[in-house]
């Protein structure tokens, strides 16, 4: 038997095996989206109620206060930046740096799972058009087996195995929307923590200048 044979018979076993792998495709997505969906609404949004609130306390010079208020929001970019306020002593520097590595942890946190949404997006269509080859193949085979069918036994095949096309693209579009949807969640989210990063920053860097009119 060669190679053609060998793979003659593999792709008789026809599309409905690449259909339920879809499908089992589809089922983890929708469980990602759905993780995500609660991890962001639980973890991540509403930090923006917060922060009058700590520009206020880094206004007034109260450090202490303004990181009580980012670890009582439980948020994780306001955890990311809370670290930060134990270098105020060191300079903008220090701080800088103590939110770079926060945003380093945060950063997986936020992104996880994300790489399959984007994957399953990508590559669904082409698992269902792999699906659907299958089928063809299956469907002119049964034909030769078959010849008394004509072409309605064909046009029956390919209409079945178009089917893991349609499917394919099923489950690709909600993934890829997904995907955008909680990559532009992760950007906003980092950009929250560059606005808390600059309110401290700020505080900081008026802090070291009142410091230095006063030793001059």
């Amino acid at each position: 038997m060669n190679i053609t044979d060998k793979f003659l018979s593999f792709s008789l076993l026809g599309a409905e095996w690449v259909m339920w792998l879809l499908i089992i495709l589809s089922i983890i997505s929708v469980g990602i989206m759905i993780e995500r969906a609660v991890f962001f609404w639980r973890r991540v949004s509403g930090l923006e109620k917060l922060m009058p609130d700590f520009r206020r306390l880094l206004t007034e010079g109260d450090f202490k206060g303004a990181k009580k208020i980012l670890e009582d929001s439980k948020r994780l970019q306001a955890s990311a930046v809370a670290v930060a306020v134990d270098y105020v002593d060191r300079g903008a520097g220090a701080v800088e740096e103590a939110v770079d590595e926060g945003v380093s942890l945060l950063r997986p946190q936020l992104e996880r799972r994300l790489a399959f949404l984007g994957t399953v997006g990508n590559n669904a269509p082409f698992v269902g058009l792999f699906g659907t080859v299958l089928g063809i193949i299956q469907a002119f085979h049964d034909l030769s087996l078959n010849t008394q069918g004509g072409a309605s036994t064909v046009m029956a095949g390919i209409s079945e195995a178009l089917v893991a096309t349609a499917i394919g693209l099923l489950v690709a579009i909600p993934a890829v929307a997904a995907f955008n949807y909680f990559m532009r969640r992760v950007k906003l989210t980092l950009a929250s923590v560059d606005a808390l990063r600059h309110a401290l920053l700020a505080a900081v860097k008026s802090r070291q200048s009142e410091s230095e009119g006063t030793e001059a």
